[in-house]
């Protein structure tokens, strides 16, 4: 119980929609959620919610490409 930091406070309406304002600009975007998950200083459930983003569009991604290798592969037949 000694670890808690002050991080831990709920996160307010306001905070939030500047995330989500931040989130809908091209690139800094990309740039925000890594420093949302591992810079830090930010909320927890913000942290874990930049996390949780980094995964989704690396698994997004990585479907794309499979997806994109797939098709290819069969138009060439």
């Amino acid at each position: 119980m000694g670890n808690q930091t002050q991080n831990h406070n709920p996160v307010t309406i306001k905070e939030w929609i500047i995330v989500f304002i931040i989130s809908a600009i091209p690139l800094v975007n990309i740039i925000m959620l890594f420093v949302w998950a591992f810079g830090g200083n930010a909320n927890k459930s913000i942290e874990t919610w930049a996390k949780a983003s980094l995964l989704f569009y690396l698994f997004s991604i990585a479907l794309l490409i499979i997806i994109a290798v797939v098709f290819g592969l069969f138009y060439k037949l």
